[in-house]
Formats: C-alpha cells, structure tokens, sequence
C-alpha cells in the first residue's frame, strides 16, 4: 500500500466521483469528509487524523446509515431507506472485511482465557482485548452482547 492516508484516497475517490457526476457517491464522500474534518477539529487541538482514526468515523457513520434505514424501512418510507442503503453501500467500500460470528466468538473466548475472567466484573478487562483485535471490524454492541452471555 502507499503512503496515501485512507483521508487522501476518500478526496481522491470524491473527484473522480465528481467528474463521473456519480450523485451518491459525491454526496456521501461530501458527508464523510466534513465527518472527518469535524473529528480533526474536535477537542483542545486541531489535528490530523490517523487511518484508524478515520476508520472510526467511517464506522460511526456507517451505523447512523444502518439504524436510518431500519427506521425508514419501519415506518414504510422505502425511498428514504433505498438512499440511506446506497450511503451505506459507498462506506462500506473503506470499511474493513466484517469478521464472521465464528471468528467474533474465537476472539471473545481467547480473551476470556487470556484474562481469566469468570465474572461481569472483568467484562472491561476483556472488552478491552476483544475491541483491540476486532477493531472496525464487528459491531461494538454485538461484541459486548456475546462478552455480556459468555461471563454471566
């Protein structure tokens, strides 16, 4: 891979969305950046996101895309949950492979090994090795969900 930050490649992929007149996939691009340029800006300091930085925002506005198409879906405003799908479908091109419910579970169980864990009370402990190693790549909420039934 080059040295072009994942930052870098969505401003490039945005002009040649651009000059393609690709609707959605300029607009979403749009979105992502000002995403990212708000994340730069937040806190004490302005700085450069790292590429796992960037990942998080992606991921972040990924699952606002997932939870406004369900809720679209459920209130029968199919045309509204068809643009937040195609969104989603430009983000997910950044996003790393989703790991599979096997491959979640193996984590999860090495971390509780690992740990030793045998009680809620150390579900930080494995959350923390869970999160490090599945990183952008699972559901945070489905992750702590299966950390949450292996302890209790």
């Amino acid at each position: 891979m080059s040295s072009e930050t994942l930052k870098q490649t969505i401003q490039d992929d945005l002009r040649t969305a651009m000059r393609a007149r690709d609707q959605v996939r300029t607009s979403t691009l749009r979105m992502v950046l000002t995403a990212i340029s708000t994340a730069e800006v937040a806190g004490t300091e302005a700085k450069e996101l790292t590429d796992a930085e960037t990942l998080t925002v992606l991921t972040k506005e990924s699952k606002k895309r997932k939870e406004s198409a369900t809720a679209y879906r459920d209130a029968g405003r199919d045309e509204l949950a068809a643009t937040e799908e195609a969104e989603l479908a430009v983000l997910e091109t950044y996003l790393p492979q989703q790991l599979e419910d096997g491959e979640v579970d193996a984590i999860v169980d090495r971390a509780i090994a690992e740990t030793g864990a045998d009680s809620m009370a150390q579900m930080g402990q494995v959350m923390k090795r869970v999160q490090a190693q599945v990183a952008g790549r699972a559901d945070g909420g489905a992750v702590a969900a299966k950390v949450r039934a292996r302890l209790s």
